[in-house]
């Protein structure tokens, strides 16, 4: 059995076609197909069902395929880990971002991570904090930025913090929390001739705000609660530019990040004297984590790209 016809079968099973197959592995078709038919006949088993239109696993190619990703992993860490030891990082890197990342720079950090260490691939997914924290338990992803209410315990994974920040109010430009035109202080934070706008200011406003049942939404939910003021959230929406569209234009107002907000037209942020915190994490697995995991590790800590605000 060689680590090729396995790299075949994982191909042919996820992309249930030989032809697909075949254009992924950068290989002829016939080929790809003699060896599969040939590591088949050392198993004495079908692994695959095929007709001229359809392809799908047997009972034994669904037992063979775990055994295989497996071997081909363990065997590509091996290559990994033995550059390493000769003082080169190389191998895949997969980061999950949260839609609201502002502790880093993400494509600067990015950028200068490739500049020292041009043999990583490395793969971004946006997500929800939830979905990372599974994902990283689960081996599917080493390293994930994160955010989450600061009465929340993060467990299952390590973690830094990256920053601790107050959440303020996005309002549109001309809303009567806003101020004056010329009240706006540091990244466009609306400076108000009082003692500071309340959760409670902001009872009847329609509310935009992220999914129920995700960690960017229940930071606002618990603030609202325990101030003891009832809001309605009438849209939700996982992504930030849309979420700031709908305030622009007089739908809603919202609350996020202050660094989500500088610099962008036709809104406003307000400093909210009882808003929720919000604390960013790093997280990634302490179990054995990858040679390009612990350089990205590594990078961020030393990276001035990832600045922590101030706690507010």
């Amino acid at each position: 059995m060689e680590m090729q016809q396995m790299r075949y079968v994982v191909a042919v099973a996820e992309e249930r076609s030989f032809t697909r197959a075949a254009e992924r592995c950068r290989v002829v078709q016939s080929a790809l197909s003699h060896q599969v038919k040939a590591l088949e006949r050392e198993l004495g088993v079908s692994l695959f069902a095929r007709t001229s239109r359809r392809v799908e696993l047997t009972p034994a190619g669904e037992a063979f395929l775990p055994a295989a990703r497996a071997s081909l992993a363990a065997a590509e860490r091996a290559q990994v880990d033995a550059a390493a030891a000769a003082g080169e990082v190389r191998g895949a890197l997969s980061i999950g971002l949260i839609p609201t990342v502002t502790a880093v720079d993400v494509p600067r950090a990015l950028a200068e991570f490739h500049r020292a260490y041009p043999h990583v691939q490395i793969g971004l997914r946006g997500g929800g904090s939830d979905g990372f924290v599974s994902e990283i338990i689960a081996g599917r992803m080493d390293a994930a930025i994160l955010g989450f209410p600061d009465d929340v315990r993060v467990t299952g994974v390590a973690t830094r913090v990256l920053a601790r920040e107050r959440l303020v109010a996005v309002v549109p430009e001309g809303h009567p929390l806003a101020g004056p035109a010329d009240a706006a202080g540091p990244a466009g934070v609306a400076t108000l001739p009082r003692d500071g706008v309340r959760l409670a200011d902001l009872a009847g406003e329609t509310f935009a705000d992220f999914p129920a049942d995700t960690p960017g939404r229940a930071q606002s939910d618990r603030a609202f609660a325990a101030a003891g003021v009832r809001r309605d959230a009438a849209f939700e929406a996982m992504d930030v530019g849309l979420l700031l569209e709908l305030v622009r234009n007089g739908l809603v107002v919202t609350i996020m990040a202050r660094g989500l907000v500088a610099g962008q037209p036709g809104v406003r942020a307000v400093e909210l004297a009882d808003g929720p915190t919000r604390v960013e994490y790093l997280a990634w697995s302490a179990f054995n984590p990858s040679p390009a995991a612990l350089a990205f590790l590594g990078f961020l800590e030393r990276s001035d790209a990832a600045a922590t605000p101030s706690p507010r």
